[in-house]
């Protein structure tokens, strides 16, 4: 019920914004979108963009955004499997290679969001290997166990190694479109914080809690890192709560291992994109660092 009564004060506040913003600050004349397989929305019909293995959905949350706040100059150049490398770097992709993302900047850009550090900590093969432990322990935790061997967190440390490289990332959106609002996006839950439904989602019931911890912290430090550099942040993981890829088909904003509406696997359905552009929207406009 929360989720539900804050989508509909939200979607007020969308109805609202655009006068509001517009005497203001004016309406954001130029935006462009950055970011990975969770921004890009492979599955998501319909599929645009070249090259097609950037998997970009033309209902995206970047293009809800675009088009809820009609901003006439809109340039969506997320790609999946993308990392921070891939923000000044061409990324190699079946059917071609899409070019440095930032490249996509221009001074006069007045409005970018960001969503990478999934694939910089290996959001793959995480999910193959814990996967593929699960199959032979679904009721334990062998996930936490093979990366928390040996007294390290594995992936706790990844995570906070990718923190200066957001923050470079940052820092070039920054010098390249000194005028620009720049919002970083943060995650979707895909575990509830506790059990599972394995198969479904190829996780061992006790490995919950740790991946939900794991994604906090990736969140957290996303947060941080655009608290730190003059950046606004939207955080879409906790209202997620009751929308993971464990709940029923209509309820779901991740999609489980076998989807069960148009989506990649372990990825953002129509409505998770839905919820992200919502969620984002009030911070888009008014959230300005």
């Amino acid at each position: 019920m929360r989720v539900i009564v804050l989508v509909v004060t939200l979607f007020g506040l969308l109805m609202a914004a655009p006068a509001a913003a517009d005497q203001q600050h004016g309406l954001y004349r130029s935006y462009v979108a950055l970011g990975d397989s969770y921004a890009s929305g492979p599955g998501i019909p319909a599929q645009t963009g070249l090259p097609a293995g950037c998997t970009r959905s033309d209902h995206n949350y970047p293009s809800l955004i675009a088009k809820w706040l009609r901003i006439p100059t809109f340039t969506d150049v997320s790609c999946g499997g993308a990392r921070t490398v891939d923000m000044t770097s061409p990324q190699q992709v079946s059917g071609g290679t899409n070019p440095p993302q930032l490249n996509a900047l221009r001074a006069d850009t007045q409005l970018v969001t960001l969503m990478i550090g999934g694939n910089d900590i290996g959001f793959g093969e995480i999910l193959q290997t814990c996967g593929s432990l699960a199959m032979k322990d679904p009721n334990g935790n062998p996930c936490e166990r093979h990366y928390t061997a040996g007294g390290k967190d594995q992936l706790a440390a990844r995570v906070t190694a990718v923190g200066p490289k957001i923050a470079a990332v940052i820092k070039e959106i920054h010098k390249r479109s000194p005028k620009a609002h720049v919002v970083v996006v943060g995650y979707l839950r895909i575990l509830p914080a506790q059990g599972s439904c394995f198969p479904v989602v190829p996780f061992a019931t006790g490995d919950a809690p740790y991946f939900d911890g794991v994604g906090r912290k990736l969140n957290a430090e996303l947060a941080t890192q655009a608290r730190k550099n003059k950046a606004s942040f939207v955080n879409p993981y906790a209202f997620a709560s009751g929308h993971d890829a464990c709940q029923a088909p209509d309820r779901r904003w991740v999609e489980g291992l076998i989807p069960a509406s148009p989506a990649a696997p372990m990825h953002p359905n129509a409505k998770g994109m839905q919820a992200v552009a919502v969620l984002s929207v009030p911070t888009v406009l008014f959230g300005r660092f």
